[in-house]
């Protein structure tokens, strides 16, 4: 077995037997153990008590985080035209149609949100083998196949963040970093908890949020009280 390094050891013990702690505590533990040379992210997983396979028990959403994610957000446009100028505009940073897909189809994906138009969706939709996967597909129910392309790329820009429940049940996102102040990381935490909560399908059943655990990059994890985190 590896042995521990001297701040991986001294991080696990500095949370060892600390369990459902508050969203503030957990936050001042976590920012605490967030030693690395670089800026850690903040992580956030919540265990949720729904079956993925059963479509009406899909958890999936969108949330601005108040205070952004810190991490600088690529923008892919599927647009032509005047939509096309508005997504420059706005600050996307790739803009295209059949020449786009082209060059994702290549294997080359430079972007973290992908945006589109609704009549450019007969191109996108030939990339869902691509795109599903690494749940960048443009989507509706979450804003990225809009007519309004400039809220949608502002939006992104800004610190909103899409969640979607995987295999398993389990939804997890970065909700800021660790050089962020606890009082903004608390905020961001407890907005995206409450987005998941909102999110909450017409089929689950039993108890929704099962767990929820708070974390940095390189640190170890950190359960919160769920009641009092959640508000159930």
């Amino acid at each position: 077995m590896a042995k521990l390094g001297k701040r991986t050891r001294a991080a696990r013990e500095a949370v060892a037997g600390k369990e459902n702690l508050s969203v503030d505590e957990a936050v001042a533990l976590v920012k605490a153990n967030a030693t690395s040379k670089f800026d850690e992210t903040i992580e956030i997983a919540l265990n949720l008590g729904v079956d993925t396979r059963h479509a009406d028990q899909m958890v999936r959403g969108v949330v601005g985080l108040p205070n952004g994610t810190g991490k600088t957000m690529r923008v892919a446009v599927f647009a032509r035209g005047p939509k096309a100028d508005e997504a420059k505009e706005a600050g996307a940073d790739i803009i295209g149609a059949e020449d786009l897909m082209e060059t994702i189809q290549g294997g080359t994906i430079e972007f973290d949100r992908c945006i589109a138009t609704p009549d450019m969706m007969p191109i996108v939709g030939r990339l869902g083998k691509v795109l599903g996967p690494r749940n960048l597909m443009p989507n509706p129910k979450v804003g990225t196949v809009t007519m309004d392309v400039k809220a949608a790329v502002e939006a992104a820009k800004g610190g909103e963040v899409q969640f979607k429940a995987e295999k398993g049940g389990v939804v997890h996102a970065g909700v800021g970093k660790a050089s962020f102040d606890e009082a903004k990381l608390v905020e961001n935490v407890r907005a995206f908890i409450s987005a998941v909560a909102k999110a909450k399908p017409t089929g689950a059943k039993g108890t929704y949020m099962k767990k929820i655990a708070l974390s940095s990059t390189m640190g170890p994890g950190v359960t919160l009280d769920v009641a009092a985190a959640s508000g159930e």
